[in-house]
């Protein structure tokens, strides 16, 4: 009796280890299932846990560098609109001027002229100290202020940096935020160097009675839009290679972003399929351990002993 009870105790000791485990598996990979995770715990896989660790890190910075790669073209957008809008307004000062130099127009006429003339310049200045999204100067370089100010006689005086900011997009990459007020707006008009807001207002000025024969000032001035536009369009390609390299490294930190989560997938990732299946045949398995153990332990010597 002392051996057959020994015996019934190892059975069900046994029996219950083996549900426990079944249990504990079946469990595990439900929770598997839920989490998308294998693993639950460092211990499971030390070094595919460290990996993942890196792998997470690498994710969050690479979060901060996509941000920045993102709020910088979109910065260099509002840019390139704004030098859009600027190249209609060079087109508008030159067809007016080309007006005002026929000696044919009335001077009240032309008169009328150099007001929308000296409107434009208010509009190219309002242009040059504009933000983007974030309120930063599109314009002014590094500074945080105006691009343009004017002095006591009304000149538009340049009021920022040398060079635009320089952001770091990650792994070494830098670039200009934008483009600086003067590669935008100044160029040389009949030998000397002016700026595109001075260039409209004094012509303004000229054809409401600043000059002695304002036909003659509007002829001498025509020449000056298209250098005026020449150093626009430098601007505009300068901004445009900008925007192509800024969408080349987005590309790049997708691909990058993609090969990471692939990685992870394939060292801490479930194949869910898989893990199902497996979860199924634990529970068949537990199931008929569950039905064995009860048809075992109601047989007639379990219950004699």
């Amino acid at each position: 009796m002392t051996e057959i009870g020994a015996g019934t105790a190892t059975f069900f000791r046994r029996a219950t280890e083996q549900m426990g485990d079944l249990r504990r598996q079946a469990e595990g990979l439900q929770q598997q299932i839920a989490s998308g995770e294998r693993l639950s715990a460092s211990s499971d896989d030390p070094v595919a846990a460290a990996r993942l660790r890196a792998l997470s890190r690498a994710d969050r910075l690479a979060q901060v560098d996509q941000a920045t790669a993102e709020d910088t073209r979109q910065s260099l957008q509002f840019a390139d609109d704004i030098l859009s809008t600027l190249a209609t307004q060079i087109g508008r000062a030159r067809e007016l001027t080309v007006q005002a130099a026929n000696d044919t127009l009335a001077d009240d006429d032309r008169a009328l002229i150099g007001a929308e003339l000296e409107a434009i310049a208010n509009n190219l200045l309002t242009a040059a100290n504009s933000t983007d999204n974030a309120g930063r100067p599109l314009f002014a370089g590094d500074s945080e202020g105006p691009a343009y100010i004017l002095d006591a006689s009304g000149a538009p005086i340049y009021a920022g940096t040398s060079a635009p900011a320089q952001v770091d997009l990650g792994d070494g990459v830098e670039i200009g935020r934008g483009v600086t007020g003067p590669e935008v707006f100044n160029f040389t008009a009949n030998g000397a160097s002016t700026n595109l807001i001075a260039y409209v207002k004094t012509l303004g000025e000229a054809l409401q009675g600043g000059a002695g024969d304002p036909a003659v000032a509007a002829r001498g001035a025509l020449e000056g839009f298209g250098d005026a536009l020449d150093s626009l369009t430098r601007a505009q390609t300068t901004i445009g290679v900008r925007v192509a390299w800024v969408e080349t490294v987005q590309d790049r930190q997708i691909t990058t972003s993609e090969a990471r989560a692939e990685e992870q997938f394939a060292t801490g990732g479930v194949d869910f399929a898989a893990t199902i299946a497996e979860l199924q045949e634990t529970l068949v398995v537990l199931e008929a351990s569950q039905a064995a153990f009860a048809r075992m332990s109601g047989l007639t010597l379990f219950n004699a002993i």
